[in-house]
């Protein structure tokens, strides 16, 4: 990639920077950047010209795939809203989950656009567990605990009233290898979190269970495994959605915290195998 600067971001994906700061962002080969997706499973474009309106954003990711649309129609707006009801407009933070479990099809790729970052110290980094590497550094004992553990998840909200059943440990749905799938629990220690889902696990006995949260969150949040970014205007983040799992930090009400999201389905699409009922 010309121009470039390609950085390691620690512990996974990579930061993309232009050497020559008039260069657009859609100058860039969406297949050489997907050939570092694939390798990497989160990337973060920094520094390019990018969009003036939400329509060239969606355009530009309609480049990367099919774009699932959603009620609200194909963007994401996330920005808090002064009488929000659920937690995607709320300030506080959202547990890791995975996009699209409460959805007929579950989208590959989360592209956000960050139109107005928070200010410095402020809070409200986007964060992203790679669980493939979860998984690989875990101990053989807690492997086999995650495997026998099932979520099953409900969720009602302005957008569907949804019920999903999933192993922990599921397989890629492309590419074989283990993934962890997993809703986890809020936290009151982290404050209020608005239209909470209703989680239950099956598949171990009640100290098992107790041993499965504590044990997958201090996996999930290890430095080895977890990514937290800090948004500035301007940024693009991909992020792989079928390894993934991602969450938000709170930030301070009423600031300029403006993220764009879109998801984008594999190619063919992933019908959700764990949804039991959608409406």
């Amino acid at each position: 990639m010309r121009k470039m600067k390609i950085t390691k971001i620690n512990p996974f994906g990579v930061l993309i920077e232009p050497l020559d700061a008039c260069i657009d962002v859609r100058e860039l080969k969406i297949e050489e950047l997907r050939s570092h997706f694939r390798k990497e499973r989160l990337l973060a474009l920094r520094g390019f010209r990018t969009f003036s309106a939400a329509d060239e954003f969606a355009s530009y990711c309609e480049g990367w795939g099919k774009i699932s649309v959603w009620p609200f129609g194909q963007i994401l707006e996330l920005v808090e809203h002064a009488d929000s009801k659920d937690h995607i407009f709320d300030n506080n933070y959202v547990p890791l989950h995975w996009d699209g479990m409460y959805r007929p099809q579950v989208p590959e790729y989360q592209i956000f656009h960050c139109v107005r970052a928070p200010l410095p110290g402020q809070g409200g980094r986007t964060t992203f567990s790679n669980t493939v590497m979860a998984l690989e550094n875990a101990s053989t004992s807690l492997r086999e605990l995650w495997g026998r553990a099932t979520g099953i998840y409900k969720r009602k909200m302005e957008f569907y009233d949804s019920k999903t059943v999933s192993p922990i440990v599921a397989k890629h749905p492309l590419r074989g290898f283990p993934v962890i799938r997993y809703n986890e629990p809020p936290s009151e220690e982290k404050g209020k979190f608005l239209n909470p889902p209703d989680l239950e696990f099956a598949g171990l006995n009640s100290a098992e269970e107790a041993q499965l949260h504590q044990s997958l969150r201090d996996a999930l949040y290890s430095p080895s495994n977890f990514y937290a970014h800090e948004w500035q205007t301007g940024d693009i983040v991909i992020a792989d959605n079928f390894s993934l799992l991602h969450g938000r930090e709170g930030f301070t009400s009423k600031s300029p915290r403006h993220i764009r999201r879109v998801h984008v389905l594999s190619d063919p699409p992933l019908e959700n195998p764990g949804l039991e009922s959608y409406q």
